[in-house]
């Protein structure tokens, strides 16, 4: 069994001979080559070299595909650049959207020419072309709805537009619908065989709102990417999201990827059998500063809680993006838990 088929089979319920692993290597990807994070940002043959340099170096189950937060606000408008050489590309400047005629004004969504779309897809496609017959590839199609509105009207905007002008709110989400579908149906043309994207100002929001506001613009991706491309779609909120487990279950995705603060036995018993947990190893405390004894009985015990729990589908990985100061010995101690 191919790492792929490991974690497709794990994601469908199915027995598997060992957990997959698969950390949220992202940014780390470009310490494990020396390359710069503005240059792994914007060089499609940076991106791809150092996802696959990392593949080659740590043999997760799983590539992720990543550059950072900000691919589709550039594409609908934001000014976004790199902040240092050492940092990765972020907003500038003024929020692109302060009333509804800036809604208005951003254009349709167009992959092929749009801000760094073509970049992206261009490394997808040179990492499906190396590994895409063993390792599963996860490409992001970047943030969903409710967090790409808040990058592009800045969140204490956002939040209070909630109240003050949800006309304007709805009509950014539904514009921010538009460019998540279409980004991610282009990345699993190129490839993809599982898709993610994070929400995690929707974790900010509360239960209520969460509910209302962006739990159901997040099943109308899942649900609209899902149909289109057939992939199996995941869903990434930071922080403890215990308030909202039983209903991020709801949004439709295939797998919920929980952080350290999130408990992994709870989000067992609360998001049921059919849907898969991706977690959920503290990247700071145990990752980035512990050491590799350190780490794997963190591995060991994320397991036997999700076997406890009689709950088959499971990938354990870091419960946010690893910090590029990641000692390699405790990747490597992550990874050699699940064989052995």
């Amino acid at each position: 069994m191919t790492s792929k088929e490991l974690v497709l089979t794990a994601l469908r319920g199915e027995p598997v001979p060992r957990v997959p692993v698969a950390p949220l290597t992202v940014h780390f990807c470009a310490s494990v080559t020396g390359v710069s994070l503005h240059r792994y940002t914007s060089d499609a043959n940076a991106l791809a070299g150092a996802i696959l340099r990392t593949y080659e170096r740590f043999r997760p189950d799983v590539v992720c595909l990543s550059a950072d937060t900000w691919v589709s606000a550039q594409a609908m408008g934001a000014r976004v650049g790199p902040l240092s050489e050492d940092q990765p590309w972020g907003g500038l400047g003024e929020p692109l959207v302060r009333c509804l005629a800036d809604v208005r004004a951003i254009p349709p969504p167009d992959v092929a020419t749009q801000g760094r779309y073509p970049l992206m897809l261009a490394a997808l496609r040179q990492v499906v072309a190396a590994v895409g017959g063993e390792a599963a590839v996860l490409a992001c199609f970047d943030q969903y709805p409710f967090s790409l509105a808040a990058a592009l009207m800045g969140i204490n905007e956002l939040m209070l537009a909630l109240d003050d002008d949800p006309a304007l709110v709805q009509a950014l989400m539904e514009r921010c619908l538009d460019y998540g579908l279409a980004y991610g149906c282009a990345l699993a043309a190129a490839g993809a065989n599982m898709l993610t994207g994070g929400d995690s100002p929707a974790g900010l929001i509360g239960p209520q709102r969460y509910r209302e506001i962006a739990l159901p613009f997040e099943q109308r991706l899942i649900a609209g990417l899902k149909a289109a491309t057939g992939k199996p779609v995941s869903l990434h909120i930071c922080g403890n999201a215990e308030s909202i487990l039983a209903d991020m279950a709801r949004s439709g995705a295939d797998g919920l990827e929980i952080d350290q603060r999130t408990d992994l036995a709870l989000a067992c018993r609360t998001v049921g059998s059919g849907i898969a947990l991706w977690g959920n190893l503290d990247p700071v405390s145990v990752l980035a500063r512990g050491n590799p004894a350190d780490v794997r009985r963190a591995a060991q015990q994320a397991m036997v809680t999700v076997a406890a729990a009689g709950h088959r589908r499971f990938v354990l990985s870091s419960g946010c993006t690893l910090a590029v100061e990641t000692p390699f010995a405790n990747v490597d101690a992550m990874i050699a838990a699940t064989r052995g």
